[in-house]
């Protein structure tokens, strides 16, 4: 597989892209997203084997959410053959590809665990401690960058261009490396519309009056998981569509 050095630029075009494809069907992508999130936490609380499960379905679960994707785009009929393409033929690697992804979050959980001094909740923590929480969310972020970038590609990779597991690994590794310029734009494009603006729109409405806070929270909090959700989901296909196939510019521009 060859993937394309793109511009910087394209990691906010990514999100444009993303914002359309949401536009063209926003029930089916939210109803989408929605499925994948409570497919995780209900896997999740599985006792005992739960957490390990999640990492070995995560590859299908991003190909299905991928397949939805590319039946909006092309504006066809959603089927259910048409969410599950490249899931049966390729059950076999993607399991793998599983297992591979659940070695990598045990070697984060191992790398943040040696970080941290031998705690990583991030949960527990008293509320006066904020700030140090937030400082270990990015100390944790910059141990899982690695693993993140080599399992952002891979699944597409395995499921619709046959590439085996290790190599989809290294390939996504690679392609998402020779790429940092247009993944740290739409990291930036990410944060500013799901941090930077809910926050400042919350302080104005703090100022203003308590009420119109607690309203504001509440909408800004629909919207995320409504709206921003189904986009950061999108994006996993559209930025994968443009590395290896150059049409998110085409998208963007339509």
């Amino acid at each position: 597989m060859q993937a394309r050095r793109l511009p910087a630029r394209h990691g906010f075009l990514w999100v444009i892209a993303s914002l359309r494809l949401f536009r063209a069907n926003p029930p089916l992508l939210t109803a989408m997203t929605m499925a994948y999130l409570f497919v995780i936490i209900a896997i999740n609380l599985l006792p005992l084997i739960g957490p390990f499960l999640v990492p070995l379905a995560l590859p299908a679960l991003i190909v299905v959410l991928a397949n939805g994707c590319r039946a909006i785009e092309r504006g066809g009929a959603m089927a259910a053959s048409a969410l599950g393409h490249g899931i049966q033929q390729h059950r076999v690697q993607l399991v793998r590809l599983g297992g591979l992804h659940l070695l990598g979050s045990i070697l984060i959980l191992a790398a943040g665990t040696i970080v941290e001094g031998g705690q990583v909740s991030l949960i527990d923590a008293p509320a006066s401690a904020d700030d140090e929480r937030l400082a270990a969310m990015g100390r944790l972020m910059i141990v899982a960058l690695p693993v993140i970038t080599a399992f952002w590609f891979a699944p597409l990779l395995a499921a619709w261009d046959d590439v085996p597991p290790l190599k989809s690994v290294f390939f996504s590794f690679v392609a998402s490396w020779r790429n940092w310029r247009a993944f740290a734009i739409y990291g930036l494009t990410i944060a500013v519309f799901a941090v930077a603006m809910p926050g400042l729109l919350l302080i104005a409405a703090g100022a203003i009056s308590p009420t119109l806070l607690n309203v504001l929270s509440v909408a800004l909090k629909m919207v995320l998981i409504f709206v921003m959700a189904p986009i950061l989901m999108a994006s996993v296909y559209v930025s994968y569509q443009d590395v290896f196939h150059g049409t998110t510019e085409t998208v963007a521009s339509e």
